[in-house]
């Protein structure tokens, strides 16, 4: 029995999220050779629910790899992906600040869908969850819209924004998992900690 997960992100929420749960944990990032962004890349016509559990559980692949590769004491690996999706339209992380407002402007005055799914496995047993929230944005003016792309908040967010950060001021209602939308739903990752052994 492991008293610590690797977390397999770079994501500076996960580890804070991680952190509230309680949890040790240790990172397990990429190398600089390895393409994590490729992982991401969606397929033709794939739907975001399917996407975001392939990209989840390819993340997982890499990590375990990873592990074997240095070989490091055994434990647990965690991994998520957030996926925020506009019907059958999966939003990516913008390119640059014109993307970001064009993403923005996609979303403004309408509700979407934030998928995150989350894998936690060894080598031997894995398993994974996803998170499905919806958030609305308010109708949101053209210099609004610059003025947030501008911050550079939205850059390296899937959906162009950080629901924790200044977006907020512009999101009207959200129902689901606050922390799903942050990329680490607490209440399923509780639940996979749970199954393989912690006490959270």
């Amino acid at each position: 029995m492991s008293h610590f997960v690797y977390l397999a992100s770079q994501s500076p929420r996960r580890r804070q999220l991680l952190e509230q749960l309680g949890v040790a944990y240790e990172l397990l990032l990429p190398e600089a050779h390895e393409n994590a962004e490729a992982l991401e890349a969606v397929l033709p016509h794939e739907a975001p629910l399917a996407y975001v559990q392939r990209v989840t559980q390819l993340k997982l692949d890499a990590a375990l790899q990873r592990l074997q590769d240095r070989n490091l004491p055994p434990a647990p690996v965690l991994c998520s992906d957030t996926t925020v999706a506009l019907g059958r339209s999966i939003l990516g992380k913008p390119v640059d600040t014109g993307d970001a407002e064009r993403i923005l402007f996609t979303l403004s005055g309408k509700t979407h869908r934030v998928l995150t799914a989350v894998a936690l496995g060894t080598a031997q047993a894995r398993q994974q969850t996803v998170s499905i929230s919806r958030v609305t944005f308010a109708p949101m003016t053209p210099e609004q819209i610059h003025g947030y792309a501008l911050t550079g908040e939205p850059m390296g967010k899937a959906g162009a924004y950080a629901i924790q950060g200044r977006a907020a001021a512009y999101i009207s209602h959200l129902s689901g998992s606050y922390s799903g939308i942050m990329g680490l739903p607490m209440f399923e990752t509780a639940q996979l900690l749970r199954a393989f052994g912690f006490n959270v």
